[in-house]
């Protein structure tokens, strides 16, 4: 299980990752770029998007993302608007904090400057 002070620490370990928000939601992100983030979902049609809290959007690759889905979906899963995005919905309480790490370090270099992911292998 993670909580959101150990999503923290995980995603602003990452180099130049910083914390953001606009008030609904934190995202963290490097040079401008997410790679995580709060996941807002519509609770009925043209309603408005709300905050969920204890899942987040990590940006991944399309490809991993579908094999995250059908290999542990009380981890991962997707919705109606995230299908065909890259970014997979991540459960916290059902994640370890290692497998987390790697996720968020995977999203770094999707997102990250490849000078920045070149000087950090």
């Amino acid at each position: 299980m993670v909580d959101d002070e150990t999503l923290r620490a995980l995603a602003t370990a990452l180099p130049e990752v910083i914390q953001a928000s606009n008030g609904q939601q934190v995202a963290y992100e490097v040079a401008g770029k997410g790679l995580a983030w709060g996941y807002l979902a519509r609770p009925a049609p043209k309603a408005r998007r709300v905050l969920v809290p204890g899942v987040i959007a990590v940006r991944c690759r399309i490809e991993t993302k579908q094999m995250l889905i059908e290999a542990a979906p009380e981890r991962f899963f997707d919705d109606d608007h995230y299908r065909g995005y890259p970014a997979v919905l991540v459960r916290l309480a059902a994640i370890e904090a290692d497998e987390l790490a790697g996720l968020l370090r995977t999203a770094w270099t999707i997102v990250a400057p490849k000078s920045l992911v070149k000087a950090h292998p």
